[in-house]
């Protein structure tokens, strides 16, 4: 379901937005309309949209003020609006070569976001149509998935089976689920499943950031002791993830990469993480550097916040909000591998549908699908704001999980309130540093979490952080004095290939053997790796921070913390993303109309993608959005 966008505001025009638009209008003979087009689409360009939807022009029109700015009198009319767009040399249609372009569904786009969300579709819809060029082995591959999955039970559809099987049968595969839902497990067997078919098989593993990278090759390395499957098999599996960038090859000072159509990766398989979090830009360059017999594997949780830069990529590749179809020969295909039969067959008789590239793991096995945290972030996804209340309202110690609520403190008390919560959360991994043990200190750190949805504000990451401060300080566990300090936690916030620091790495400040200052981060197989405190990247403390940096993160127990006020950054997403961070227990500190409001909005991102890859009669019916 859409939702309008956002009102525009005085404060809504950035500089870049009126020096575009300003451009715009003089190639286009000083056209007002022109003008505010283009400064509305910058302006929802940054607002993570890929482009500006004219059949919502003028739901919420700007002040005045800013009309007559831009050089409009009044607010136009739509079909004024078009007829100066499709008279302008700045704007064209689809395939121009012009600095916007008009669709034929009246959306408005940056030609640079038009051509990513072109050619992400172009790519897509070749790739979910076409089987592997070379032949699978279907006797190999029951005999696999029989002994990969030994424990699927035959009357219970085992969704990772599905998912394994999509991989090997398509060269492009999405593999959706939540914390807890085993999609690395998953991705290990149907690799070691792709290997057993091609034993020269070269597979790529990354991640949108460094700290996702990491996790995804431990996983990797702690999951395949256990496979069933040949010690040949085992060995030809990764055993190194990097980031996106460092895969593609980023070039210093540019937006291009050393990997592109013309130098493709020298890659057969190609798998990424986190793949939520990968704007429409970086997808695009990603699916032009795969080879033309190449496969792409997508993992991420469909749910969870979109990238932090335009799109919402893999919402909108899963077709969110709808029962996905199977075609019937992908059904029959799998019934006659595994015995199990999947749901909603499509009833065409097309050889393929989108949804065969798309498996979505539904079984919790971390909570059994009993947990509250479990409970609770599914009422958030279905928009149930009331029931998610009343999952906050009645907490159980009997169950695994935990949740528990607590009303909003009052700025002036919110120290107060902190003080307990942060000396038990914290104090373990200070005490083993005054115990000269950084890696159990690093461990302890990461076992408990401030999330918050703002960065300013009371109740945002930047006082938090000092909040928190002034608690150990005077509690005696730390020594706050100047920039860095013993046991001041850091969060990289801008890659160093040279050190090995990427966004996301979280270390510890503390004393050496010396009393020097050094910062400590976990390496290879947890080995401690130290740096001097002055040579770090770009960085930032890190007892709080934003559930956007905490994406890819896993805790044992989280204090959330939503702001007193409503704002457009509160959502339904934020929500979800920010209570799943959480294995053992969350505590969410709101008021309950901000909590209900923040259920309620769901954030729709603009684009075409969606539409271009799920025509009618393949998208399925709704699914209670």
């Amino acid at each position: 379901m859409n939702t309008p966008t956002a009102p525009v505001t005085t404060a809504v025009f950035a500089p870049i937005d009126r020096q575009f638009a300003a451009l715009m209008s003089r190639l286009s003979g000083d056209s007002p309309e022109v003008k505010l087009a283009a400064a509305l689409v910058s302006h929802h360009r940054r607002q993570g949209n890929i482009c500006f939807d004219l059949d919502e022009y003028g739901i919420n029109p700007p002040p005045h003020e800013i009309i007559q700015e831009l050089g409009c009198p009044s607010w136009p009319e739509k079909a004024q609006l078009l007829q100066s767009l499709k008279a302008s040399p700045v704007v064209g249609r689809p395939g121009d070569f012009t600095p916007l372009i008009l669709d034929g569904k009246d959306r408005l786009y940056l030609h640079r976001y038009w051509k990513y969300e072109s050619d992400l579709a172009a790519f897509v819809s070749r790739l979910s149509r076409d089987c592997p060029t070379t032949a699978v082995d279907a006797t190999s591959l029951r005999q696999g998935l029989s002994d990969l999955f030994p424990n699927s039970d035959p009357s219970e559809m085992d969704w990772q089976k599905a998912a394994a099987f999509a991989a090997v049968r398509r060269r492009f595969c999405i593999i959706s689920g939540g914390p807890g839902t085993g999609k690395t497990r998953t991705v290990v067997i149907l690799l070691a499943l792709l290997l057993d078919q091609q034993p020269a098989m070269r597979i790529a593993l990354a991640a949108p950031t460094g700290k996702a990278a990491a996790r995804l090759q431990e996983s990797v390395k702690s999951t395949q002791a256990g496979l069933n499957c040949s010690a040949a098999v085992k060995d030809q599996l990764p055993h190194e993830a990097s980031t996106i960038h460092r895969l593609l090859g980023a070039v210093p000072g540019s937006a291009y990469f050393r990997h592109n159509a013309d130098n493709p990766l020298p890659f057969d398989a190609v798998v990424v993480d986190e793949a939520s979090m990968v704007d429409l830009a970086l997808m695009a360059k990603l699916v032009e550097a795969i080879p033309p017999t190449g496969r792409l594997i997508l993992l991420g949780d469909k749910d969870q916040l979109a990238s932090v830069e335009a799109g919402a990529v893999l919402s909108d590749l899963c077709n969110s909000g709808t029962v996905r179809k199977y075609s019937r020969s992908f059904a029959r295909e799998f019934q006659a591998l595994t015995g199990q039969s999947l749901p909603e067959p499509d009833r065409s008789d097309r050889e393929t549908e989108p949804g065969d590239c798309i498996i979505e793991l539904r079984k919790n096995h971390r909570f059994g699908g009993q947990g509250r945290i479990f409970e609770l972030s599914q009422k958030v996804n279905n928009g149930d704001s009331r029931g998610a209340f009343a999952v906050l309202s009645e907490s159980d110690p009997s169950t695994r999980s935990q949740v528990a609520w607590k009303a909003l403190p009052p700025p002036a008390k919110l120290k107060e309130a902190l003080e307990p919560v942060i000396l038990s959360g914290y104090g373990d991994y200070l005490r083993a540093l005054r115990e000269s043990n950084p890696p159990t200190a690093l461990n302890a750190f990461g076992q408990f979490r401030v999330l918050c949805a703002l960065r300013g504000g009371p109740y945002g990451v930047e006082n938090l952080n000092r909040l928190v401060e002034e608690i150990l300080a005077g509690a005696g566990l730390i020594e706050a004095q100047g920039l860095f300090y013993a046991g001041r936690p850091v969060m990289v916030t801008r890659n160093d290939y040279n050190l090995k620091l990427f966004n996301g790495d979280i270390g510890l400040i503390q004393r050496n053997a010396q009393s020097e200052l050094r910062a400590g981060f976990a390496g290879p197989d947890q080995a401690a790796r130290e740096f001097m405190a002055l040579r770090l990247p770009e960085h930032e403390t890190a007892y709080a921070m934003t559930v956007h940096k905490s994406q890819g993160s896993e805790f044992k127990k989280v204090l959330f913390i939503l702001p007193q006020e409503d704002t457009a950054v509160l959502s339904r997403e934020l929500v979800y993303t920010g209570l799943t961070r959480a294995s053992e227990k969350v505590e969410l500190w709101s008021a309950p109309e901000i909590f209900q409001a923040s259920v309620e909005r769901k954030i729709s991102r603009r684009s075409g993608l969606r539409e271009s890859l799920w025509p009618a009669g393949a998208a399925g019916e709704a699914a209670g959005e």
